[in-house]
Formats: structure tokens, sequence, C-alpha cells
């Protein structure tokens, strides 16, 4: 199980690492109507599936109602700015607080940090409003536009799932240097977040 651990870990490296357009999740890449492109999207910008995946880590690592809030915290959050996005309101540094979650986002799971649980739903929420209004301003006020949305909130749930199944099947393996390999996986995210500002 360890080494399905480690190969996740190292893939989500890869993805800051490898791949030629690093923020492909954000405005102007890409066809942005209806569901399968909405369920695609996300999964494509690293920014995107590294910050949700470290919000399933961090949920787990915090535990009890955690697994399930923040994660609802975040979609719901994320919804809203969306909604804002279509809307033409504006939100500044919106690129910025989307690098900064992956950076951030993944160093509260490196560190495993504990926080009570409204801070920790208002942190995932301040980053979900960016996350959402992105992919808001790129989305038409259509049908086809808003099947869009059904299919970035889902996929972005997905991938929150699939940082909780990280952070379990981690518990399995054993430390390295005194480290469990979710933590591990928080740090790779943030040095992937820390990458993307770079490039």
């Amino acid at each position: 199980m360890h080494k399905l651990i480690v190969r996740s870990a190292a893939a989500l490296g890869a993805l800051a690492l490898f791949a030629p357009t690093v923020a492909w999740a954000h405005t102007g890449v890409g066809p942005t109507d209806g569901l399968i492109h909405g369920l695609a999207h996300p999964v494509l910008g690293a920014d995107h599936l590294l910050a949700m995946v470290a919000v399933g880590v961090w949920a787990t690592q915090l535990g009890g109602r955690a697994v399930v809030a923040l994660p609802v915290a975040f979609v719901a959050t994320m919804a809203i700015g969306a909604v804002a996005g279509v809307a033409g309101l504006g939100l500044p540094g919106v690129e910025a607080g989307i690098l900064l979650s992956v950076l951030a986002l993944g160093a509260l799971a490196a560190t495993a940090t504990r926080l009570p649980l409204a801070l920790a739903m208002t942190a995932v929420a301040i980053f979900a409003l960016f996350h959402g209004h992105a992919h808001g301003t790129e989305m038409p006020a259509t049908i086809a536009g808003w099947a869009y949305g059904v299919g970035f909130v889902t996929a972005t749930a997905a991938l929150h799932a699939a940082g909780i199944g990280l952070a379990l099947a981690a518990r399995t393996g054993r430390p390295v240097l005194g480290l469990q390999w979710d933590r591990i996986a928080g740090a790779t995210i943030a040095a992937a977040g820390l990458i993307l500002w770079i490039v």
C-alpha cells in the first residue's frame, strides 16, 4: 500500500514540475460549456487539482466533522464565487489567491496543523472564493454554462474525496524519517505551490 502512496505523491509533484502549462484551470483555456468540460476542467489545472486534494488530506487529518465540513465549505463557497464571476463582480488577486491556496493548504497538510473547525472552514472558504470566481468568469451565462458549473463542482467534490482517500491510505504506510505519508503528500503539494509561484 505504501508504494501506491509514494506513486501518488510523486504524481502530484510531477503535475507541477512537468506540466507545460500549469495553470490550465483558468480563464481562456479550452471550452467552458457543458457538463463534460466542467468535469474535466478542474482536473486539467494543476493548481486546482492540488488544492482540492490538499483540502481532503487536511480534512482527514483534522478528523471528526471536519472530514465532511471542510469539503462542503469549499464547494459551497466556490459555487458562490462562481456566481459572482458570472455576474461580473470583481475580486482582486484571484490568480494570486489560487496559487496561495496550493501553497497554504499543502503546508497545513504537511504540518498536520490543528485548527478549530470554524477557523479551518473559514480558511478553505476564503480560498474557495478565488477558485470559484476564476471558473465563473470563464463560464457563459447559458444553460451549457450552468451545466459546466455543475461539472466543475462535481469534479471538485471528487478531488476532495480523492484527497480523503489518499490520507486514509497513507495511514497504512510506515513513516519515513518520522513523517506519515499524508504529511509527505502535503509537503509535495506545498512544494508544487511554490513552483507554481515561481513559474
